[in-house]
């Protein structure tokens, strides 16, 4: 009898304070999750505590589970703390400064003292290589081979360079020059990771081209050495399976891919909360989804239309200011649109004494020291501190029990650097840091919502993430959003997100046209290749061939303007036959970014684009997934004092998540707990619970 095939996935998320994890197991109908504090100076070791705890809990050994797929914060912070390795650069001669030019644009047009975002790879790191190629692709002046020898040796021997890019002029039009300068640097030196801008980013612009290898050369090195040990980590507890990555796209690829285009993964980790919203909102049949997810460290929100979190591709990374659009590097690569606050569990309170004014974040406490209630050594308040003295968390009852929080640690931390200087009571200064984080998040949610011509009322609230569910049911109402949804496990759906993300990839081919001139074979030739190269890789990923779904866009705008916006094309084959519909697509996205259209100026095509996506593995949250539940009455468990903005001090009841059947339907005020998360509601609203066991918060 042939034992059955492995089937059991692992999800891990990584993230700033807590590394959150996810069991499925489809033959047993088993989803299990676990929770610890992340490890910083090397985040596998939290990885592989909680797999093997994981796999404790639930009585199944390493070799029995089929794949593990992660994410990870390592290449943003790299980048953010500018810790990886040592950069050269071979540019077209005349350009070695492009990068740290830039656009000439500043991001605070009143700032006489502006600092800008430092190039990865300073001038004295950059060498000059005689060669020419013009936007349409021709030739005017031949690669010089033995400039580029010479450079690599200088680079590599006298200066010490760890990684090397290599960003030539309209190379996303001919990228014979880098490809053969990439030929001489390996045959010099096999072992010395190449990173060259036609296949990290292979679109106009040459500020941003040029930058995005930058910043892949840069962490190739650091995330090529993690993921072999972490390989290697895995396999030495028994795992037989298969390792995957999550993009910052929202789809999972191979290690391998992961090591070539690192810098593809810099979102990885918030792209999994999204994935997870787009998911629990199909199951729950919601079209229009604002995704919520508060962690440790930030706070994420994303627009979730149709079932699937909208894209941009263009990213900012490495800012000077951290919330600061332009202050950053500017990367090509497809990302979740979100934005991304500084508004979590762990950002520390504290008091402006030039303005004399309470502030929360960005800074955070992360996971060492964290929050003062830990007893880690930390000494200043946090949100979570704050939740604390506002009776919204169970101090016996922190991740289950595990961890024991200090009430009176906080008090005194809260009294002495917040109450008694601004002279109130303790109380008073934690409701102030939660009405400050809180409307913090609710101002960037409403831009966000506003650059998009969304209105939020229209919208459900999905709410996970540690601080998530604490924090929902206020910022809600805040945003006009009547209905708040919160997941079974809340506390680690981000984690459950890599799993119901599926084996995906963007491909892009710059290639300017305009629509009435365009040579229709030739952008079919750019699909053709994009596709062959697409489904190459799902195929690594172990997607079925016949399964693979292709979604063919382009970047278009009006001739003369500076920006573009994505339209989807309809079909892989284009003809001429095709431009009306083009053009109706065009119109119909243009009209709802900007409210208007202008029918008689020609549209342009800047970059082709191509998604190439297969399944994802189908995960059941039925009932039988979850443990034994019951009815609300017998899930209440007593009742705690909690601080509300508008009803002062009321009495709660608190709940047994685990518990509460599908179903189940009480009012507020109310605490429900879980291992990983607690669901604050406030008065005057009904809680019931759906088949998949979520939470949904209603206005009574």
């Amino acid at each position: 009898m042939t034992k059955p095939a492995r089937r059991a996935r692992i999800g891990v998320d990584v993230g700033g304070t807590f590394t959150d994890l996810v069991l499925h197991d489809p033959e047993r109908d088993l989803v299990h999750t676990g929770k610890l504090l992340t490890t910083p100076e090397d985040p596998s070791v939290a990885i592989l505590d909680g797999i093997v705890r994981l796999l404790r809990e639930v009585g199944m050994s390493p070799a029995e589970v089929h794949s593990i797929v992660h994410g990870t914060t390592l290449v943003a912070n790299a980048i953010i703390e500018r810790t990886g390795a040592k950069v050269g650069l071979l540019a077209t001669a005349g350009f070695r400064d492009s990068i740290e030019i830039g656009r000439e644009t500043r991001y605070d047009l009143y700032d006489l003292f502006l600092e800008p975002a430092t190039p990865l790879v300073p001038r004295f790191l950059r060498r000059e290589i005689p060669e020419r190629v013009s936007a349409e692709g021709e030739g005017l002046l031949p690669l010089d081979e033995d400039a580029v020898a010479v450079a690599a040796a200088e680079l590599v021997e006298r200066d010490g360079i760890e990684a090397l890019a290599i960003a030539f002029m309209h190379s996303y039009r001919f990228p014979a020059h880098e490809r053969r300068a990439a030929e001489i640097v390996r045959a010099l030196y096999p072992a010395l990771p190449l990173s060259l801008s036609a296949e990290v980013a292979p679109e106009i612009r040459e500020f941003e081209r040029t930058s995005t290898a930058c910043a892949n050369a840069y962490v190739q090195p650091l995330m090529g050495r993690y993921l072999d040990r972490l390989e290697i980590a895995l396999a030495e507890i028994g795992f037989l399976g298969r390792l995957y990555v999550m993009l910052s796209g929202g789809g999972i690829t191979t290690v391998n891919d992961a090591k070539n285009f690192p810098i593809r993964l810099i979102e990885s980790g918030p792209a999994a909360g999204a994935m997870a919203a787009s998911f629990l909102a199909r199951l729950s049949g919601l079209d229009r989804v604002i995704s919520f997810d508060m962690g440790g460290t930030t706070a994420k929100m994303c627009l979730v239309e149709g079932g699937s979190p909208d894209h941009k591709f263009d990213f900012e990374a490495g800012r000077v200011r951290r919330f600061q659009k332009g202050s950053g590097l500017p990367l090509k690569i497809s990302v979740v649109d979100m934005i991304e606050i500084g508004a979590g569990g762990g950002s520390l309170a504290h008091v402006d004494d030039a303005a004399g004014t309470l502030k929360v974040g960005p800074r955070s406490a992360g996971a060492r020291p964290g929050p003062v209630c830990y007893g880690g050594g930390g000494t200043q308040p946090t949100v979570t501190d704050a939740d604390l003295v506002l009776g919204r968390l169970d101090p016996h009852y922190f991740l289950g029990g595990e961890m024991e929080l200090d009430p009176e640690r906080v008090r005194r931390a809260f009294e002495e650097m917040i109450a008694s200087r601004l002279g109130l009571a303790i109380e008073a200064s934690a409701l102030g840091v939660q009405r400050i984080v809180d409307e913090t998040m609710a101002a960037a949610t409403r831009l966000h919502f506003a650059e998009k011509g969304r209105d939020p009322r229209v919208y459900t609230m999905i709410a996970f993430g540690g601080a998530g569910p604490v924090h929902a049911q206020h910022l809600a109402a805040l945003l006009k959003i009547g209905r708040v949804l919160v997941p079974f496990g809340a506390g680690v759906a981000s984690a459950l997100g890599f799993l119901v993300a599926p084996p995906a990839t963007d491909m892009v081919k710059s290639h300017v046209t305009r629509l009435e001139r365009a040579d229709w074979n030739e952008i079919n030739a750019l699909f053709a290749e994009m596709r062959e190269r697409g489904v190459r890789l799902l195929l690594e990923a172990g997607a079925d061939p016949e399964e693979i779904v292709c979604r063919p866009s382009a970047e278009m705008r009006h001739v003369g303007q500076g920006f573009e916006i994505p339209v989807p094309l309809p079909s892989l084959h284009l003809s001429a036959a095709d431009l009306p519909a083009i053009r109706e697509a065009f119109f119909s996205n243009y009209r709802m970014r900007f409210g208007r259209t202008v029918e008689d100026v020609p549209i342009e095509a800047l970059s082709w684009r191509l998604a190439c996506v297969a399944p994802a593995e189908d995960i059941r949250l039925g009932a039988s997934a979850f443990p034994d539940a019951g009815e609300a009455l017998a899930a209440r468990r007593g009742t705690r004092k909690v601080l509300f903005a508008s009803h002062g001090w009321r009495e709660c009841g608190v709940y047994d998540r685990y518990r509460l059947a599908a179903g189940a339907r009480f009012s507020g005020p109310a605490l429900i707990e879980e291992r990983e998360s607690t669901c604050v509601v406030g008065p005057d609203t009904v809680v019931s619970v759906d088949e998949f066991r979520n939470l949904i918060l209603e206005p009574a």
